[in-house]
């Protein structure tokens, strides 16, 4: 048993440093029964993008809340997998961090109507891989939008740092591919 064990501990110590190599950074243990999940700087095999940390509800409420940022759900409830709730479960840290930067930037209230519960469109950068948020609109934010990012025509506005906000009908589609600069 013991001679599994030294296997184990000495490939978990090669997968480290393999890690380390490709981060760039010092390796950091994420503490058991952390709030927040363990975030990985090693980039996606073969992807050209960086392993994304997702988010459990809890923890992007929390966020959020922290932010002042409001959320609302037209069936008053959280469930992924019910198109009538609102859920943030396994959104992305970096979507969560960049509503954080829009409305700390903007100075505008953001009320989240829409997160990574299921009946949106589906693909790569979508609401259920947990890219896209949706946000009421309002005079403050729509202002900020439309006067800060550049147009690129169909109701769409591209940040500098090249995420998409949408205006469809009556709420911003918000495609985030990073945080926004945070």
């Amino acid at each position: 048993m013991r001679p599994v064990r030294r296997v184990c501990t000495a490939l978990l110590g090669t997968v480290a440093a393999v890690g380390l190599a490709l981060a760039g950074t010092p390796a950091q243990a994420a503490p058991v029964n952390s709030a927040s999940p363990p975030v990985s700087a090693a980039p996606e095999a073969g992807s050209g993008h960086r392993i994304l940390a997702k988010l459990t509800h809890a923890q992007a409420t929390a966020k959020f809340r922290a932010a002042g940022i409001t959320w609302t759900s037209s069936g008053g409830c959280s469930d992924r997998n019910n198109p009538s709730c609102t859920s943030f479960d396994q959104l992305n840290s970096a979507t969560a961090d960049g509503a954080v930067t829009l409305k700390n930037a903007s100075g505008c209230a953001v009320r989240l109507t829409g997160g990574t519960e299921t009946g949106h469109a589906s693909g790569t950068y979508s609401h259920w891989n947990g890219y896209k948020l949706d946000m009421s609109l309002s005079s403050c934010l729509d202002g900020y939008i439309t006067g800060t990012f550049a147009s690129i025509g169909g109701s769409k506005w591209k940040s500098a740092s090249g995420n998409i906000y949408y205006r469809e009908g009556n709420h911003w589609d918000v495609t985030y591919y990073n945080c926004g600069g945070c």
